[in-house]
Formats: structure tokens, sequence, C-alpha cells
């Protein structure tokens, strides 16, 4: 870990560093530019990271290199196992200065967020895990749910970061924010396979989905899920803003906490399997929401 232990004033906004600039990445980090932070950005793909150029962002070649005064590192990287080699094997830490607090926004298990929290701690470096829900359409305006898992004085010293993302709560220590954000994934794959397989079931009965929507709309069976997922349904619009692969790696996780605690979770372990095969039927690659298309496709009626 780098000895720079020199902080940015109290009254300048804190310098930033994001690494993985994906799909969720990207609008984040691009909104931090345009907030006026100081921010520096890596990723595997250098020419993902370049595009934050424009907005002021330095590209860095390196994730030591990206953390080199920066106050605050984010992370959102693919899973559990790519943050730790990123943090830990790449090289990151070289670069970290004395004191820094490292973001994982990253969806990964909660055993991985304690362990990644005292490996930093160890080395002089703060952690907060924080995943996230929105998508890229929270992303994209800044209104993301922020699940925090870590120490209060940590998330005090980030509420001005987090409030240009979204919104933020303080669910507990290190890794209850991933355990907040398996319980909302688990709500969330659950709920697109109810909206996908009742919408399915009227349109086999003779009803028009779209207007089976709007009859329920505003009742008990109302939902996010229902009007966003279930809208992309009717249009069949299954362009990927939340990968199908990434539904089921966050259903997975889920069940593997769930084995590491002692808790049964018979609906989830129902819904694994339905993603694991959509999945192994090609549709990783479309939205999450497409596991319409898996279960049409059972009833002959893809």
């Amino acid at each position: 870990m780098s000895q720079n232990t020199t902080p940015s004033s109290p009254s300048d906004k804190p310098r930033v560093a994001v690494l993985g600039i994906g799909m969720m990445g990207f609008p984040m980090a691009r909104r931090l530019c345009e907030a006026g932070y100081t921010l520096s950005a890596w990723n595997r793909s250098r020419t993902k990271a370049e595009r934050l150029q424009p907005f002021g962002a330095r590209v860095a070649d390196t994730p030591a290199d990206a953390v080199r005064g920066a106050d605050i590192v984010i992370t959102l990287l693919e899973n559990g196992d790519v943050v730790e080699d990123v943090l830990f094997r790449q090289g990151m830490t070289d670069g970290l200065s004395a004191g820094a607090l490292v973001i994982d926004m990253s969806s990964i298990q909660p055993r991985q967020a304690r362990d990644h929290a005292a490996r930093l701690a160890a080395l002089g470096a703060q952690h907060l895990d924080a995943p996230v829900s929105g998508g890229t359409v929270g992303a994209e305006a800044g209104t993301l749910a922020i699940m925090i898992g870590g120490k209060a004085a940590d998330v005090e010293r980030a509420r001005a970061v987090f409030e240009v993302l979204g919104r933020a709560t303080h669910v507990g220590s290190h890794g209850a924010g991933q355990l907040a954000k398996l319980a909302n994934q688990m709500i969330v794959g659950i709920t697109i396979g109810a909206v996908a397989e009742a919408l399915l079931l009227c349109e086999k009965g003779g009803a028009d989905m779209a207007k089976v929507k709007q009859a329920i709309t505003g009742g008990f069976a109302d939902s996010r899920i229902l009007q966003v997922h279930g809208q992309r349904m009717i249009e069949r619009d299954f362009t990927k803003r939340g990968a199908m692969s990434v539904q089921l790696k966050d259903m997975r996780n889920a069940l593997t906490t769930a084995a590491e605690v002692g808790f049964e979770a018979p609906i989830t372990s129902l819904f694994e399997k339905l993603f694991a095969e959509a999945v192994d039927h090609g549709l990783s690659e479309l939205d999450h929401s497409a596991l319409f298309v898996e279960l049409a496709s059972r009833n002959g009626m893809a």
C-alpha cells in the first residue's frame, strides 16, 4: 500500500477511482464526473473506460494506477472472484493510499465481502459493501437503491458520493449490504417468474396480456416488476438491461449463503433451476425478463 496519506482538503470533494466501467459502471462514473468529482477510471477493456474521457475522467492502465491518490475507490465488477482478483492479485493495493475507503458496489457473496473488509483493514484501508438495485435506468437517473454494510462512520464519509448515485441505506455490518442485495434479487427473480407465468397463462387462455396488465395495475398484484418487466414481456423486448446470467449468479449466491447459515430456501431453489435451464437454452445474454421465453417455450408458445 502507498504511504501517501495526504487527504483532500475538507472543502474539497474526495478524489474517486472507479474500477469496472461496464453497463452500470459507466453511467455511475459519468454522474460523478458531472457532479464535479475528480475521477480516475480503469477497466480490463480500456476502450470502455475511455468513454469517460469526454467527461473529464483520467483513464488508467492498471488498477494500482487508477487508485493512486484516490480517497474513495469504487469497484463495480462481475463477481466476487473478480473483485478479489482486482483488489489483491492485480496489485491494486500497491497504489492504495493509507486510509482510503474501498466501496464495493458489485454483487458478491456476504462472506466474500467480510473477507475483503478484514484484509483491507489489515492494510490500513476501510471497506463498505454497497451493492445496488435499479439497473441501468436507475444508474442513468441517479435513483439506485444502495444497500450498505460496514461502519457507520464510513457510510457518512461517503454520503455525498452516494447521493449522486441514488438512495443509500445502511443495513448493518460488513456483509449486510450483500445480504440485502441477495434478498432484492430473490424477490426480483421470483417475481419475474410469477409475472411471466401469469401473463402467459392469460395469453394461452385467450386474454390480451396488455389488457390484463392494465386491469391488475393498482391492485395487490401490482409491482414495479409487473410494470417494467411485464411491459418488456408484452412487447417481446428482451434487450439486456439486467442479464439472465447475472440473475442466475445472484440466485446461486443466495442459495450458497442460505446453506452457510442453515436456511432452507425452496422457492429460490426452484427459480434457480428455471433460470439455469433458460441459460442452458441460449438466453444468458438476454434481459432477465426473458425467463418469459423459457416458460413460453415449455408451453409451445415461443
